[in-house]
């Protein structure tokens, strides 16, 4: 987001936005365990997407 200030309320916003995005990604999921790669998967797959937005 270059050329933008954002304030910490809205970092930490985005921050709360993301874990919860997270955790409804595994909690709706059909898995019961992941592996670390496959987290870092999620997480990979995560960001990219908001990168496209």
């Amino acid at each position: 987001m270059e050329g933008v200030d954002i304030t910490e309320k809205e970092r930490a916003d985005t921050k709360m936005a993301t874990l919860y995005e997270i955790r409804l990604i595994i909690s709706t999921g059909d898995k019961r365990e992941y592996t670390a790669d496959e987290i870092v998967e999620l997480l990979d797959r995560i960001a990219m997407a908001k990168d496209q937005k």
